[in-house]
């Protein structure tokens, strides 16, 4: 199976006309004054419908989508996807909520993460939804709380695997982790399952995740689907769900390519009879969550000062880290590179300048763009800040040094 890669460069999906960039066909000056205020957060939804209509398109039609909620829990972007994937999962009671609330269907929701309290397992087996046990602690809760409620739990094992993912921008599994079974613990546990009035529904196998390397995640299936069916052979009942997890990365920096699909899907078309025949029951799951909703929103802060220092010109905007953390560079926490940013109403400019955008906070950490080629801008104009979809406000200190609120809208 091949396909061609879709343009996943920004400035090719967002037009721009007039030198405004639309966003939802609305130019960026109009919606900013339809949002009331700056700084916000826009998500195309015309962009989540063509990178669902995409995967559609390019992977197996026996594998199932499933969004990770985590990435952008956005309520009226959860809404919008649960109309088009097979699933939801979930790693919080917040956005269990979130998700019941889109309308999917409970037996298609899955909750992972590890540290789960009581009232979260005990609402999750009220919903009837699948939790994905991170430790055979966790499994014994599981089991107590579903004898209190007289239900019968929905439950399916997170291993954290022997291998890793490699060139992954995070990496989840391989190596001690907090998430998740060791794969040589996995069949103890099972044993355990088959003796508890549970219902065992399958294996999520997470190893990474931003990753851009086809080799890599095909390295990274082989390895999963191998470890599934030898899992399989200690399982108290038939195998009915298989999530090999996501990894899908997006391009940020320049030099990024864009992830080639086309042999990633050759490679799972290659393993479906295998396990067709091997696990018959199981349903493979891909949960993806960056790869989903990153490339479709931005992030939109005003330029309220400009200055010169010492020969260098800053753009002072009311936005920054604390509602863009990712942006910024982590706190320093990684060597930082600069996202796609433009000057949104003057997008190319006839008048260009070397400069650096920085945010209101007390600190030299807040800065979204560090000695950029942008179009001339002057107090009032809108930065823009591409690939901003994926963990942006809910992933971002948003109440540090008390500032106003960011919006969100989906457009």
């Amino acid at each position: 199976m091949s396909a061609a890669r879709p343009s996943h460069w920004p400035m090719s999906q967002f037009p721009v006309i007039d030198d405004q960039l639309q966003v939802g066909g609305i130019p960026l000056i109009q919606l900013a004054a339809r949002v009331g205020q700056t700084p916000f957060y826009a998500y195309d939804r015309r962009l989540l419908d063509e990178r669902v209509a995409f995967l559609r398109r390019v992977l197996p039609p026996a594998i199932e989508l499933h969004y990770a909620v985590k990435a952008n829990p956005m309520p009226a972007v959860v809404q919008r996807l649960a109309r088009q994937v097979n699933g939801l999962d979930v790693a919080s009671l917040g956005e269990l909520r979130v998700a019941l609330d889109a309308g999917m269907d409970p037996a298609e929701i899955s909750f992972a993460g590890p540290g789960k309290r009581s009232p979260e397992l005990a609402a999750a087996i009220a919903a009837g939804i699948t939790i994905n046990l991170e430790s055979g602690g966790e499994l014994e809760n599981v089991a107590r709380l579903g004898r209190e409620q007289g239900r019968r739990p929905q439950v399916a094992v997170r291993v954290n695997p022997d291998f890793e993912l490699k060139a992954s921008g995070m990496k989840m599994g391989g190596g001690p982790k907090p998430f998740g079974v060791d794969a040589e613990q996995v069949p103890a546990l099972l044993r355990r399952i088959g003796e508890l009035e549970v219902d065992f529904r399958g294996f999520h196998i997470f190893t990474g995740s931003q990753n851009l390397r086809p080799e890599s995640l095909i390295d990274a299936h082989d390895r999963t689907f191998e470890l599934a069916l030898r899992l399989a052979a200690d399982a108290p009942a038939p195998v009915r769900l298989l999530n090999i997890g996501g990894g899908f990365g997006i391009p940020y920096f320049p030099g990024d390519a864009p992830l080639d699909l086309a042999p990633v899907a050759d490679n799972l078309q290659r393993w479906l009879p295998v396990m067709k025949e091997r696990l018959p029951a199981a349903h493979i799951v891909l949960e993806l969550g960056r790869y989903l909703v990153g490339e479709a929103g931005i992030y939109v802060a005003e330029v309220v000062d400009r200055k010169v220092s010492r020969g260098h010109t800053f753009l002072v905007t009311n936005g920054g880290l604390h509602h863009h953390l990712a942006a910024s560079g982590n706190f320093g926490q990684v060597v930082r590179k600069n996202y796609p940013v433009v000057v949104g109403n003057r997008v190319t400019g006839t008048e260009r300048e070397i400069v650096s955008v920085v945010g209101p906070l007390c600190t030299p950490l807040d800065l979204l763009a560090d000695r950029m080629e942008l179009a001339k801008a002057e107090v009032g104009d809108l930065i823009v800040v591409f690939q901003s979809g994926a963990y942006g406000l809910t992933a971002s200190p948003a109440r540090f040094l008390g500032h106003p609120d960011c919006v969100e809208v989906l457009v």
